[in-house]
């Protein structure tokens, strides 16, 4: 199966429709979203249903749990958003014509990993599915990795520290290095086990504000794909927003 993998989306409407638009020319036979739809971007409601819509899995993120529930662990500016989110989730799903698709429903419903073959899916670690971070520097502490890369068979799919790239056993952090001036990078599978972040699609953080997102068509290799997108659109709807910071908007315009 040829698949198309996101993560973090945050209510980027602007990154999530660019990303399905490119998305659409790959001829992949299914989408999967590693969670964290809302959050920080100022159109939660319709990345839900943009996500409820075109993909076939989606996962629950740290931050979905967060709008649904107390939001715990998050920094003051994280916590303003999630809160605002809620309130958007929730006057949404008041209006009678939407009673019969609840986004808050369809948010409370999402497991937290998915396996497929030997691949695993999930938003932060094989380890904490819903809320550990991997980072790239983590390859300096081999005995965390040793302890992640145990419970997984093959492959493990991530997001959740929005940087994209391949973890392997050695330990290595293998990183996507896509030039301005090329849509993808790929980057070969060990034939033993891997961690592959897919990147962020609506908060990059590796200093490309270009989206980014992974086509899966075998176990040999992934594609990285980054697309550019209106962040400036985006930008300035979070400014507009008084309970979002404007650093929200701000980040996206240098992808960190």
């Amino acid at each position: 199966m040829k698949r198309a993998i996101i993560s973090d989306v945050h209510g980027n409407l602007e990154a999530l429709q660019a990303v399905l638009e490119d998305i659409d020319r790959q001829g992949v036979d299914a989408i999967f979203c590693l969670g964290d739809v809302v959050g920080y971007g100022p159109n939660p409601c319709e990345c839900v249903k943009l996500v409820q819509e075109r993909c076939e899995m989606v996962l629950l993120g740290n931050h979905d749990q967060g709008a649904l529930f107390d939001p715990d662990g998050f920094n003051v500016g994280a916590e303003r958003a999630i809160r605002w989110t809620r309130v958007q989730l929730e006057g949404h799903d008041r209006q009678p014509k939407n009673a019969a698709n609840r986004l808050t429903d369809f948010l409370g419903e999402l497991p937290r990993t998915h396996t497929a073959g030997d691949s695993m899916f999930v938003h932060g670690s094989a380890r904490r599915p819903l809320d550990e971070y991997v980072f790239p520097e983590d390859i300096y502490n081999p005995l965390k990795m040793e302890h992640i890369f145990e419970l997984i068979g093959r492959h493990c799919f991530q997001g959740h520290t929005h940087i994209p790239g391949v973890f392997t056993t050695t330990p290595e952090f293998l990183s996507p290095s896509v030039p301005r001036s090329a849509a993808e990078v790929r980057i070969e599978l060990p034939p033993v086990k891997a961690m592959v972040n897919v990147g962020s699609v609506g908060q990059p953080r590796d200093g490309d504000p270009r989206a980014c997102y992974v086509v899966q068509e075998d176990d040999t290799a992934v594609r990285f794909r980054r697309v550019a997108y209106p962040c400036d659109v985006t930008c300035k709807k979070i400014h507009g927003i008084p309970d979002l910071d404007n650093y929200l908007g701000d980040r996206l315009l240098q992808g960190k």
